[in-house]
């Protein structure tokens, strides 16, 4: 007697641990520092760009939605200085307010990081495909909200708080329309890249190129020689 097995289902939450799953990796990376997010997810009824720095994204393709992150200041520069740090750029080059274009800049980078290697997963572990927007910064120094239209049909949408590692809090916030990927058949998702070795296999020494053989006269020279030019 054969059982049917209930196919894998992957819905808003799913999509939502694996987008905080991408900002905790590249993050991580990046800034060389240890960055968590909370165990509670909140439900909200839309997103918001808020103080001190807000960048978002949209997406479209498989599936659309908009990802917001709202940077307080004092995370904003610890992200910022590590990364810069880590780049191997001093203390003394680096700015000392979160106003600065330096500091955008570098937001706007990290952000566009995360998002690549969010929409890299969903193409290998969902089979579809979404392409995103360049993200977009905004400096807030005063207490206001703009809220982002993404022209979702169903939208559903959700909040999540970050902790860097001195404890300086960032918040995410998702809004896609409501999906769900259901599992027809049994794959093998396609494993990420290793960029180490990537990178080794670049740096490795090219093989010297056999000698190109003796190249005779193209049909474009025959063509020009027929016609007396």
């Amino acid at each position: 007697m054969s059982t049917t097995q209930t196919p894998a289902v992957y819905g808003t939450e799913d999509l939502l641990i694996s987008l905080c799953n991408s900002v905790t990796r590249v993050l991580n990376v990046a800034t060389h520092s240890q960055i968590h997010y909370s165990g509670m997810v909140q439900r909200i009824s839309k997103t918001c760009l808020k103080p001190d720095i807000g960048c978002f994204v949209l997406f479209d393709g498989g599936f659309s939605g908009l990802v917001i992150i709202n940077f307080s200041a004092p995370a904003a520069m610890e992200l910022y200085s590590n990364y810069l740090l880590n780049m191997g750029m001093s203390q003394d080059d680096l700015v000392t307010s979160f106003t600065s274009d330096e500091v955008s800049n570098v937001m706007g980078e990290l952000m566009n990081q995360v998002v690549g290697d969010f929409t890299g997963k969903v193409r290998r572990e969902l089979q579809t495909h979404i392409t995103q927007n360049q993200p977009k910064m905004l400096v807030l120094n005063k207490q206001v909200m703009l809220s982002v239209d993404a022209n979702l049909d169903k939208p559903e949408a959700r909040r999540v708080t970050f902790y860097t590692s001195n404890n300086n809090i960032f918040y995410l916030e998702l809004a896609i329309d409501r999906t769900e990927f259901i599992k027809l058949y049994d794959f093998d998702a396609q494993e990420t890249p290793d960029v180490d070795a990537l990178m080794a296999q670049s740096q490795a020494p090219a093989a010297a190129p056999e000698p190109a053989p003796q190249a005779g006269p193209s049909d474009t020279d025959e063509l020009l020689k027929s016609l007396g030019m």
